[in-house]
């Protein structure tokens, strides 16, 4: 279905972005991988798929290194087709004792590095006639949750940005559109399941019950592999005329 588009994923070393690397992968696509984990074994498991793979350490913070990852991929590979903006970074706390460096930090990697990844991008998108640009936003792009001020605001500025470059890109060949996830078992909520149990003196499955009870009617997590799928489709031909929409994989979470 993408055989030979080149994709790079940002955040693609564990997690969500390395699931939608390896969807990605598996329907022939060669991927560039970015992100501050162990690059090997994500390099080995998309390889691994038949695929070409390379990776790049851009720091999703820093504008410059972010134009660079793109151009690298363009250098490696010729071109971009494939841009899932992924890359992620949570804090929590109430607004009065949110550190403003965390706030700083958030915003930068989760909205901004968005947008200079999307704005390096698009002319070659644009000069051969295809693209397609999933953010990965959350559904705290479209309601909110305590305590999460900086995460809330950056992925309701995806959502928004998501919507402009869709309007800018209408009647190019270039989609963009957002996936917003609700719980999925990463890393960042594993840490979440993990200081909950702690703060409630509970075990790890009835920390994961309460998160879930709270929020995900159907208390089962969202899986990297459906994120996955849900990527793959976004790319393919039965998505060309499908943009600016907010794709939810959330158990029910915004449906209440």
């Amino acid at each position: 279905m993408l055989r030979d588009k080149i994709a790079i994923v940002t955040g693609s070393t564990s997690g969500i972005g390395l699931g939608i690397a390896q969807a990605l992968a598996r329907q022939g696509a060669h991927i560039m991988l970015n992100g501050f984990g162990d690059a090997e074994p994500a390099k080995a498991a998309i390889a691994e798929l038949g695929v070409r793979v390379s990776y790049h350490g851009a720091d999703m913070s820093k504008p410059a290194e972010i134009e660079a990852m793109v151009k690298a991929c363009e250098a490696e590979f010729g071109r971009v087709d494939i841009l899932v903006n992924n890359a992620g970074i949570q804090y929590v706390a109430p607004v009065e004792a949110f550190p403003p460096e965390r706030w700083d930090a958030i915003i930068a990697i989760n909205l901004s590095a968005v947008f200079h990844a999307t704005r390096a991008a698009l002319p070659g998108m644009k000069q051969r006639g295809f693209g397609r640009i999933v953010n990965v936003a959350s559904v705290h792009g479209l309601v909110a949750s305590a305590d999460k001020s900086a995460y809330v605001a950056a992925k309701h500025g995806v959502i928004g940005l998501t919507k402009t470059v869709a309007l800018e890109t209408a009647a190019s060949g270039i989609t963009c559109n957002a996936i917003c996830p609700g719980w999925v078992l990463t890393p960042l909520v594993q840490k979440q399941v993990d200081d909950r149990a702690r703060a409630d003196g509970v075990d790890t499955a009835e920390a994961t019950r309460r998160l879930l009870g709270e929020k995900q009617p159907s208390m089962r997590f969202t899986t990297t592999e459906q994120l996955g799928a849900a990527a793959v489709f976004l790319c393919s031909e039965a998505a060309s005329n499908m943009t600016g929409v907010q794709m939810t994989l959330d158990g029910g979470w915004t449906a209440q």
